[in-house]
């Protein structure tokens, strides 16, 4: 490892600033001058010679240290361009040139799961998150990007790791009270069930579960979702926010236009669905069981839905087929990050008028959208929602029309 000094000529995609080599320095932005320790490709900033005139103050005093947000040094302008041009610039890889997509804010009350590393150590107990590139945990008291409910969950992670040991606590804030799962690295035995169901109570959450087993139930956790109000499974996937959830639904209705039988892919618990069945017909797959049956839950108990049926089916293995989407007008998918390669391959080949592709990583959407290109489709429009704030994560909703024959 050596020290330089690096003049950052551009932001990387993970939100490093990148000097000639290239190297990568965290916490670095488009034309400063700064002393780094590099090592290979990667810079350790040590000091900022000649800042940025975008450089900001960052509001978080954990900043720089816990490895959650990057990009808090940036002023606000600079950083929603940067964000959308990640969008723009993931098209122009594939040849597919899009404007620079509107950035919508989607932070909201802020972030509504955390998930926390608790780590005992000579009797004290520490949670918090990694470090970035680095195995040491950051001890936090306080977390400023999350919504008020979870505001004392690193105090809730440490009494949970005071009792079973090193763990990682997820806690989820839901309409119900706090979910609150753990993956704990030793076994918890039958015996100590009483003594986390007491510990539970103390830490009013609604359910409490230790590596995938529910130890107590109180109150049921649910979101409102749409007209619906879904049960939600142990350890189940939410949007980062209840803005974003909204905001990534608004594009989806935006897009169905007149939608009369609509195929809800990689459907989860539901967000896309069951706001979708209030102007249409839907079918919902998803490879999670227990999301399925929350969804179907819902909808079942849920008035003024059209139709709504479900299917468990494993679409990075199995995808529809051309022949099974006929009966569909308008397909939405929201994929893992690996995107939907593989279905998207099969609408290609279909007779569906419209897609509606909602991703979390711009690459791959960029990839499915050539593939529905190539298979006569027009991308209408493509808008960037930003819930991971101050992150280098962005949501898209991407709209994609079957070309008329000539």
């Amino acid at each position: 490892m050596t020290e330089q000094r690096l003049t950052i000529t551009r932001m990387g995609w993970r939100g490093e600033g990148v000097a000639e080599g290239p190297v990568f320095v965290a916490g670095t932005l488009p034309g400063e001058v700064v002393t780094a320790e590099v090592d290979g490709e990667r810079g350790l900033l040590k000091a900022i010679d000649t800042p940025s005139p975008e450089r900001v103050a960052a509001f978080c005093k954990h900043y720089g240290r816990c490895g959650g947000c990057q990009l808090q040094h940036w002023n606000e302008d600079a950083y929603r361009a940067w964000k959308a041009d990640q969008v723009m610039l993931a098209f122009a890889k594939r040849g597919i040139a899009i404007a620079r997509p509107e950035l919508i804010d989607a932070h909201g009350a802020g972030r509504r799961r955390v998930s926390l590393h608790v780590r005992k150590k000579d009797g004290v107990v520490t949670a918090g998150f990694m470090t970035a590139r680095s195995h040491a945990l950051h001890d936090l008291d306080s977390c400023p990007i999350v919504v008020p409910a979870l505001a004392t969950a690193p105090d809730m992670a440490r009494a949970i790791g005071a009792v079973v040991g090193d763990c990682d606590v997820a806690l989820t804030a839901t309409d119900a009270g706090l979910d609150c799962g753990v993956k704990a690295e030793r076994k918890v035995v039958e015996q100590e069930h009483a003594k986390l169901a007491r510990l539970a109570g103390q830490l009013a959450v609604a359910r409490f579960a230790v590596n995938g087993e529910t130890i107590v139930t109180k109150v049921q956790p649910s979101v409102a979702m749409g007209k619906a109000n879904v049960p939600i499974p142990p350890a189940s996937f939410l949007q980062a926010t209840a803005k974003g959830e909204e905001a990534l639904a608004e594009l989806v209705l935006a897009g169905l236009g007149k939608a009369k039988s609509v195929a809800d892919l990689f459907c989860g618990v539901g967000p896309l669905a069951l706001r979708i069945a209030g102007r249409a017909k839907v079918q919902a797959f998803d490879s999670d069981r227990l999301a399925i049956a929350a969804l179907q839950s819902a909808a079942r108990t849920t008035q003024g839905l059209k139709p709504v049926t479900t299917e468990a089916r494993d679409l990075m293995r199995e995808p529809l087929v051309s022949g099974e989407l006929k009966d569909f007008d308008t397909v939405v998918f929201d994929p893992p990050r690996a995107g939907a390669e593989a279905q998207a391959k099969q609408l290609a080949k279909s007779q569906v008028k419209t897609v509606i592709a909602v991703s979390c990583d711009p690459a791959t959407l960029a990839r499915d959208a050539e593939i529905l290109i190539g298979g006569g489709f027009r991308l209408n429009t493509v808008t960037a929602v930003d819930q991971f704030k101050w992150s280098s994560h962005v949501e898209t909703v991407a709209v994609f029309q079957r070309s008329p024959l000539r």
